[in-house]
C-alpha cells in the first residue's frame, strides 16, 4: 500500500512523498505556485522563459554539466509552465534521489542566467512560438482563452509573443524569480521508491536558504465570452465552443468533470457518436473542463472541413442542450468509470502521482486520497449533472473561437441563441 506523507519545513516549504513499494525508480520534482497568470502584459511569457533559463547554468554547474550529471546516472530532467504553476521534474533510480534533489535545488536557487545563454534561449523560445503558430489545433485554444478572458493574464499565451520574448532582460527574469520563487509558494514532491524522512531531510538541507515571501496578489479571473474568428488557408477549420466553467473548489467541480466525459470524453460519448460515428462530420471531436483557483472554462473542440460547418455547429449545440435536459444512468456509469479508472491508472506512474500530489497541495493544501476523489465522482447523479450543465449554459455568454476558412460558420448571435 502506498503511503503519502507530508512535512512543512521551517521556511514554509512543503515536502510530500509517496513510497511505492516494488519500484526501483522515483520521480522527484518541485512545483511553483506561479505561472503565466502572474505576469503583467509586458512580461507575458516570462514564466516560460524562466523555466528554460533555469537549466542554463548555476554557480556550481554549467548548462552542459547539469545535463551530464543527470544523464550520467541514466536519469532525465523536464519542466513545464502552465497558467497557474511551473514544474521542474527529475526521473531517476532510487539511489539517485539525492542527486535529483541537489540539481533541482541548484537550478531553482543558484541559476546565473548568463547573457550569452539568454540570447540563445530567446531564439529557441521564438522558434517554439513559431512551431505552435504552425499547429492550428494549438492556436485555436489560445484564441479561445483570449476570447473567454480578454485583456487579462488568463487570456494570454503561456509562451508570450516573439516581440516580447526578444526584449526579456536578465534583470527582468531575476526580478520575477525573486518575487515568485519563495518557500511558501513551492512544493517538493517525490513518488516511487523513496523514504519520506530521508527525502524531507535532503530537501531541508538543499533548500534551507530559500526565503519566505508574501505572495503578490493575482488578477481575479473575469470570464466574459464572445467571438473570435481568424481566417487562414487551412485544410480544416478548427473550432472551439465553450462556456464559463467552475473553480477547483466549486461544489460542481466533479459534476463538470463527469459532464465533460459523458458529452465528449470517449468513443461512447454523445459527441463522438453523433458527430463522427453517425454523421462523419469530423475526425477529432472532444469536450474538456479546465479549472483554475477562481474560475474555469468548459468547451468542445472540433476539427472539420469548411463544407461541414453548417451541419456541425448545430449538432454540437444541440448535444449540449440535450445533455442539459436529460441523461441516462448508464451514460453516467460509463463516465464515472472512465474517470475512476483514469485516476487509479495514473497512480501507478510515479511522475503522474507527483503531479497529482503537487497540484492538490497547491490547490487544497493537502493531498486528496484516491478514495475521497472516487467518492466525489460517485456522488454525481443525473440531477447533479444536468443541473451543472444548465447552470453552465446560463452562466455568461458562450465563447466561440475558430481558425481556418471560417466563413461557413453561422453568426455568433445564432450560435448563442441555440443555447437559449
Amino acid at each position: 500500500m502506498t503511503e503519502i506523507r507530508t512535512t512543512t519545513l521551517d521556511n514554509g516549504l512543503r515536502v510530500v512523498s509517496a513510497d511505492m513499494p516494488g519500484l526501483e525508480s522515483a520521480a522527484v520534482g518541485v512545483w511553483v505556485d506561479a505561472g503565466a497568470r502572474c505576469e503583467s502584459s509586458d512580461l507575458n511569457g516570462v514564466s516560460h522563459m524562466l523555466e528554460h533559463m533555469a537549466f542554463k547554468g548555476t554557480r556550481r554547474r554549467s548548462a552542459l554539466a547539469i545535463a551530464e550529471d543527470i544523464e550520467a546516472v541514466g536519469g532525465h530532467l523536464n519542466a513545464y509552465t502552465s497558467l497557474e504553476r511551473t514544474a521542474y521534474i527529475a526521473r531517476v533510480m532510487k539511489d539517485d534521489v539525492p542527486l535529483a534533489v541537489d540539481i533541482l535545488a541548484d537550478i531553482l536557487q543558484h541559476t546565473t542566467m548568463p547573457e550569452d545563454e539568454l540570447a540563445r534561449e530567446r531564439e529557441v523560445v521564438i522558434q517554439e512560438i513559431a512551431q505552435v503558430h504552425d499547429t492550428p489545433d494549438d492556436v485555436v485554444f489560445d484564441l479561445f482563452q483570449e476570447t473567454a478572458y480578454p485583456d487579462q493574464p488568463l487570456g494570454r499565451s503561456i509562451l508570450g509573443t516573439a516581440e516580447r520574448v526578444s526584449r526579456f532582460s536578465r534583470d527582468a527574469l531575476i526580478a520575477y524569480m525573486d518575487a515568485h520563487y519563495s518557500a511558501e509558494r513551492m512544493v517538493a514532491v517525490a513518488a516511487g521508491r523513496v523514504d519520506h524522512e530521508t527525502f524531507a531531510g535532503l530537501v531541508g538541507d538543499a533548500f534551507a536558504s530559500l526565503p519566505r515571501r508574501t505572495p503578490e496578489p493575482i488578477e481575479p479571473a473575469d470570464y466574459r465570452g464572445g467571438d473570435l474568428r481568424r481566417e487562414r488557408d487551412l485544410e480544416q477549420v478548427h473550432l472551439v465552443i465553450g462556456f464559463n466553467g467552475v473553480s477547483y473548489d466549486d461544489p460542481e467541480f466533479f459534476a463538470q468533470q463527469v459532464l465533460s466525459t459523458a458529452l465528449g470524453g470517449g468513443m461512447s460519448s454523445r459527441l463522438f457518436q453523433e458527430v463522427r460515428e453517425k454523421r462523419g462530420l469530423a475526425y477529432s471531436i472532444f469536450s474538456f473542463a479546465a479549472s483554475y483557483i477562481d474560475g474555469g472554462v468548459f468547451g468542445i473542440y472540433a476539427g472539420a472541413g469548411a463544407d461541414r460547418l453548417d451541419e456541425l455547429v448545430p449538432v454540437i449545440c444541440d448535444e449540449v442542450v440535450k445533455i442539459a435536459a436529460s441523461i441516462d444512468e448508464d451514460e453516467i456509469d460509463r463516465a464515472r468509470a472512465q474517470l475512476k479508472s483514469s485516476l487509479l491508472m495514473s497512480l501507478e506512474s510515479p511522475s503522474a502521482r507527483c503531479e497529482q500530489m503537487a497540484r492538490h497541495m497547491l490547490i487544497y493544501g493537502r493531498p486528496l486520497p484516491a478514495d475521497e476523489i472516487i467518492e466525489c465522482i460517485e456522488a454525481v447523479d443525473a440531477a447533479a449533472l444536468t443541473g451543472a450543465a444548465r447552470r453552465m449554459i446560463a452562466n455568461g455568454k458562450p465563447t466561440v473561437a475558430a481558425l481556418g476558412q471560417v466563413g461557413g460558420i453561422e453568426p455568433y448571435d445564432s450560435i448563442a441563441a441555440r443555447f437559449g
